[in-house]
């Protein structure tokens, strides 16, 4: 398998590159910084705006899975800005990693009334740019898939990963991005992911 990451030298998209890795795939990183990527992908330095180095960095792959965050809660695009740079540089099979904060099916009252618009309060500017990239993404003609994790946790992979289609999981608020990475690879050659907005948590 042939994949190209978006966000290498972050934690879900690190875990990413490291588990493609270890499976054997070949792993194209584009990175901004090379120094922070640890690992032996082949490694393209570009930003989310140089078109031909994307598209060179995109062209032949398998799938490109995008694990861009903002690093901070101020106002911000990297999300939409990542999934667009990957639709115009010609992305055929396309995983972004969103939010279960966005959506409140499925979840009990508790966390539908009181967790949720908190959440939505505090990261407002990272929700937003989400929605963004969840609504360039599902409006495009090619195999996508969304997946929402809830809070990222650090640790390695357990493995066990509960997911839902049709609302958030309920009862369990939290993740390993060991595990995103995990289900992200898994998910790649998926049929029943293809065209999905799908929510995990720990099972």
């Amino acid at each position: 398998m042939k994949i190209t990451v978006l966000g290498a030298t972050g934690g879900v998209g690190g875990e990413v590159v490291k588990q493609a890795l270890e499976r054997g795939w070949e792993v194209t990183a584009v990175v901004r910084d090379p120094a922070r990527l640890k690992l032996p992908a082949q490694v393209v330095v570009a930003g989310l705006h140089e078109h031909d180095k994307l598209t060179a960095a995109i062209e032949g792959r398998d799938a490109v899975i995008s694990a861009l965050g903002s690093r901070d809660r101020g106002p911000t695009t990297v999300c939409a800005d990542g999934a667009r740079a990957a639709l115009e540089a010609g992305a055929k099979r396309l995983l972004v990693v969103s939010a279960s904060g966005l959506d409140a099916d499925g979840d009990g009252v508790f966390t539908r009334t009181l967790v949720k618009p908190l959440l939505n309060a505090v990261l407002k500017h990272g929700y937003a740019d989400m929605r963004a990239m969840e609504a360039l993404v599902t409006a495009a003609d090619l195999d996508w898939t969304v997946v929402r994790p809830p809070m990222l946790l650090n640790g390695a992979r357990t493995g066990v990963v509960a997911s839902r289609l049709d609302g958030n999981v309920r009862g369990s608020f939290t993740i390993r991005r060991a595990d995103v990475a995990g289900f992200l690879l898994d998910a790649v050659a998926e049929p029943t992911l293809i065209r999905a907005k799908v929510s995990i948590a720990h099972g």
